[in-house]
């Protein structure tokens, strides 16, 4: 019969060294807590347990730990059992000690992240205790490196539904963000003999910098009042934008130049690659439907469950030509990368109908903001000039020339966390520079939404 102590408690490697059992034992954890290799508040196993699993007498465990605790190093409460003291943690010789942790600041308005403190997670845990009941055994194993075909087909429904995708679950990735997707398609375009991507003049550093790991060069395109102009240049493969809403400048691609772009990627045989990162949240206008419902051939629909619900669930899909499907999913090794209990979730969140649930409460949440930040800047900054508000999460806010820096030291003086356009702008772009900050308007809960605005409007010149 198994003794109680080899199914109960918890485990701790330690290697007690030296002359004597207690003094090796004591040493041992000594160093393990000086080091931080235990964490203050861990707690330890039992005497009896360690004992057991050292082999060695209770007592003598018992006694390190009393050593220990006498020096400072552990507490020991009746009822919590032993547990590493709060200490200073010194680094081994010769290592670096650990660099301090950013102090974040008091208000986030930063673009990209949505309201994480409004994530509807009492319907994202029913959903989830619906979607693994019903799940077969074999969900739980080595899946479809595509995604589980529940999640692909919901995806597939809801997208031709609310976003125009013409979608085939068949040919439906299921992906671990957006940039792991864009990761993969960069691969695949270099291992097809592309050297070249056209890319917005203003967009994210990290997509860009994806591209050119992967081998590839990138090419800024021209940016006026109607937005992007799409057309790659005579060399480029590929061409990534962002078309409903233009980040970070928050316009959509004018009509014209949707069609424009289609016609070249069909003239030169070229790819377009739609990121469609934010396009359920829109207020101002109708919804501006998926490129990728103008030719399924040539276009990649990019989307991410990052801004609708969480970055955190690192879900994220990607609507493929066909042959295009098959290469993407050889170049992530074969294997499904993302796990299958959220995706399973997921697709029971998508049928039903919490998804759409969510995102309409969501669209009024964020509309009530933007609403706030207009009427505030109206009143308090009214020379300040706010674009890109129709949809999205964030809004730009046009600043005098030569005062884009001040005002970003200013925001850090108030505890914001802000970015100004230059952040975003290529570093190659024609496009006549602009001051300007980029205020994202999802991260503060909404408690916090009234306390951020004043600190912004402080900032401002």
């Amino acid at each position: 019969m198994a003794k109680p102590w080899a199914t109960l408690g918890v485990d701790m490697h330690l290697e007690p060294a030296g002359p004597g059992l207690r003094r090796g034992l004591t040493d041992a954890l000594r160093e393990a807590v000086r080091t931080g290799r235990l964490a203050a508040g861990t707690r330890l196993p039992s005497s009896r347990t360690l004992a057991a699993d050292l082999g060695i007498a209770r007592n003598t465990v018992a006694d390190a730990y009393a050593d220990l605790v006498a020096e400072g190093w552990l507490t020991a409460r009746q009822g919590s059992g032993t547990r590493v003291a709060d200490r200073a943690v010194v680094p081994p010789a010769g290592q670096a000690p650990r660099p301090r942790t950013r102090t974040r600041p008091a208000y986030d308005l930063r673009p990209g992240t949505p309201d994480l403190a409004s994530f509807p997670r009492a319907e994202w845990l029913r959903a989830a205790r619906r979607a693994l009941t019903a799940a077969p055994h074999d969900a739980l194993g080595y899946g479809d490196p595509r995604g589980r075909p529940e999640l692909r087909t919901a995806l597939a429904g809801y997208l031709a539904r609310a976003r125009g995708v013409r979608a085939d679950p068949e040919r439906l990735l299921v992906l671990g963000g957006f940039a792991h997707g864009l990761t993969l398609l960069a691969a695949v375009l270099k291992a097809r003999g592309v050297h070249t991507v056209a890319v917005e003049s203003y967009g994210l550093h990290v997509h860009r910098d994806l591209l050119t790991a992967a081998g590839l060069r990138t090419v800024p395109l021209p940016f006026d009042a109607r937005g992007t102009d799409p057309v790659g240049p005579a060399d480029a493969g590929a061409v990534l934008l962002t078309p409903a809403h233009q980040f970070p400048m928050g316009v959509p691609l004018h009509p014209d130049r949707r069609a424009a772009v289609v016609d070249w990627a069909r003239r030169t045989g070229g790819l377009v690659l739609e990121d469609d990162y934010d396009g359920e949240f829109r207020y101002d206008r109708q919804p501006v439907g998926a490129l990728q419902g103008l030719d399924p051939d040539r276009v990649v629909y990019l989307g991410t469950a990052s801004k609708s619900l969480a970055p955190g669930l690192r879900l994220a899909w990607a609507v493929l030509p066909p042959g295009l499907a098959d290469d993407l999913t050889a170049s992530r090794g074969g294997l499904d990368t993302c796990g299958v209990l959220d995706q399973l979730t997921l697709a029971e969140f998508l049928t039903s109908g919490a998804y759409d649930r969510h995102v309409r409460s969501a669209r009024l949440r964020y509309r009530r903001r933007r609403d706030a930040l207009v009427a505030a800047l109206a009143d308090r900054a009214p020379e300040v000039r706010v674009t890109g508000i129709a949809a999205g999460l964030h809004a730009v806010l046009g600043l005098p020339p030569g005062t884009e820096q001040q005002v970003v030291r200013a925001a850090a003086w108030q505890g914001l966390g802000l970015y100004g356009l230059s952040v975003f702008r290529h570093p190659e772009a024609v496009t006549e520079p602009r001051d300007a900050v980029v205020v994202g308007y999802g991260t503060p809960p909404d408690h916090a939404w009234a306390g951020a605005l004043d600190a912004l409007c402080r900032a401002l010149p």
